[in-house]
This record gives C-alpha cells, sequence and structure tokens, in this order.
C-alpha cells in the first residue's frame, strides 16, 4: 500500500531498478529502436529519465527558452540532447545514480516521479515485444496524478463521455459509457498510449478504441 511520500519514493526506487535491469537484458541494436513516445528512441526515453530524476532549476530554465516554453518540445529536445552525447553504457551508469534520488522538478509531486518511470519502462519494453508487470498499487497512484493534472494529458476531456473503471484495484473515473480493464492499461491509456486496446471491455470500449485510434 502506498500512503506516504516516503512509500512514493521506495516505489520510484523499486521501479528505477526494474529499469536498469530491462536495459540490461537488451542488445545494443535494441537502444536505437523505437519507443513508444514519438521521435523518440530507447536511448532518448533513458535519457529522459535521467534528466527528470535529477532535475536542476537553471537547466530547466535555460532548456524551457530553447523550446521557447514548449513542455513537450523541451522533453524531447533535451532528451535527445542528452542521449546523442553519450554511448548506451553510459546512459546505463547515469541511469543507475539515479535509483536513490528524491528530487522533484518545481510544480511536480514525488508522484509524478512515479508515474514517469512506470510508464516509460512501457514505452521501452512493448515495442520489444517484452512484458513487464506493473504494480498494481503504484499504478492507481500514478493514473489518479495524471488524472488530476489536466494540463498535461488532458485525459479527462480525451475520454469525456466514459466512465472507466479498473479491474484489478479500487479506481474509477469519469461519467458515461463504461470502460473497464487493468489498471496498468488504462494508465497507459491515459497518459496517451493506445496500446494493449484489446484489455478494455464494457459497453463503451469499442467506441472509446475509435477515438483514440491506434499510435
Amino acid at each position: 500500500m502506498i500512503t506516504t511520500s516516503d512509500d512514493i519514493w521506495r516505489a520510484v526506487a523499486t521501479e528505477r531498478v526494474t529499469l536498469v535491469e530491462l536495459l540490461e537484458s537488451i542488445s545494443d541494436q535494441d537502444w536505437d529502436r523505437a519507443s513508444l513516445c514519438a521521435e523518440w528512441r530507447i536511448r532518448d526515453v533513458v535519457a529522459h529519465v535521467v534528466l527528470s530524476s535529477n532535475p536542476t532549476l537553471g537547466a530547466l530554465l535555460i532548456n524551457l527558452i530553447r523550446a521557447r516554453g514548449s513542455i513537450t518540445r523541451f522533453a524531447r529536445d533535451t532528451g535527445i540532447r542528452h542521449a546523442e552525447a553519450r554511448s548506451s553504457g553510459q546512459l546505463l551508469a547515469e541511469l543507475r545514480t539515479t535509483i536513490p534520488m528524491r528530487t522533484t522538478a518545481p510544480g511536480t509531486t514525488p508522484a509524478d516521479r512515479l508515474m514517469d518511470v512506470l510508464v516509460h519502462i512501457q514505452d521501452i519494453a512493448i515495442p520489444l515485444g517484452l512484458r513487464v508487470e506493473m504494480p498494481t498499487a503504484a499504478a492507481r497512484l500514478a493514473i489518479e496524478r495524471v488524472w488530476a493534472t489536466k494540463w498535461l494529458f488532458h485525459s479527462e476531456q480525451r475520454m469525456s463521455g466514459f466512465r472507466l473503471v479498473a479491474t484489478d484495484t479500487d479506481w474509477t473515473a469519469g461519467t458515461g459509457a463504461l470502460v473497464e480493464g487493468p489498471i496498468a492499461d488504462l494508465l497507459l491509456l491515459a497518459t496517451g498510449r493506445a496500446v494493449r486496446l484489446d484489455a478494455l471491455a464494457g459497453p463503451g470500449a469499442a467506441a472509446l478504441i475509435r477515438r483514440v485510434g491506434v499510435s
């Protein structure tokens, strides 16, 4: 059960270890394969996780100016630049150093860090055909944060007219036609990943799948 900030940070550390172990199991060629994130290879995703685990205010401000204030452009470009300057071995070594870190960027919370690493593990694993289980309690906390942070993924707006219900934990959101699924798959859906849609069921599932399409 995750109830305190300390619980969240322990969950973050656990998931960072999971990501390290996943990356240790793949080939050098896999690092350059496309991830689920548009315009990012797997190495770019890893670079982003490294950078977001230990942000500094100065670097954030400089890179936001470079990105002309766009959070999406900021995240995309900083990840790519960092990855281009490092080998896969260097990125993996950097990732290992982040495991115990408990740092958040201004305006974010430990739950954001948990959501970030949970989802990015899947951004790497799914394109490689690998299955990495997402802890239910962690996924529930992450989706609660996603749903509450309306400006980032616009989940509530994108899925208006549907009532999402997790089949493996006590979580529900929205109103309208019922769509059921495992909390991990609902988290991926809420963060804009149109994957594992066959895990969804309920009277509203087909309509929601048509709406989100396939990425």
